[in-house]
């Protein structure tokens, strides 16, 4: 499900191995799992796999009439994130720009 989201976010290969928390040169692994492969046993790559759902499921509840704005929001600039965009704000901050993002939706969708 993570690599379709990366696919419908259009995101780059280096960019989805920064969502993931890997290696720049960690093509191998995401070749496999964009084969079908589960994710390593890892608890970190777990955690942002989740949180990668979570903001995709919270943009959906958001936009449910607009699919493309939902998938598109992820790289468009944002005046929350001071004009940058919110995935510029997940591999800028890591692990901690994720639960910022997941936060500020959550936040928006609970309003």
């Amino acid at each position: 499900m993570v690599m379709t989201l990366f696919d419908h976010w259009g995101l780059k290969t280096e960019d989805q191995a920064s969502l993931l928390g890997l290696s720049i040169k960690a093509r191998t692994s995401l070749s496999r799992y964009r084969n079908g492969r589960p994710f390593a046993d890892n608890q970190d790559l777990l955690d942002r796999a989740g949180h990668l759902l979570g903001i995709h499921k919270s943009l959906r509840l958001m936009f449910p009439h607009n699919r493309e704005l939902a998938y598109r929001w992820v790289t468009r600039p944002n005046k929350r994130f001071s004009n940058k965009s919110p995935l510029d704000i997940m591999k800028e901050r890591r692990f901690e720009g994720l639960l910022a993002v997941r936060r500020y939706l959550d936040f928006e969708r609970g309003r």
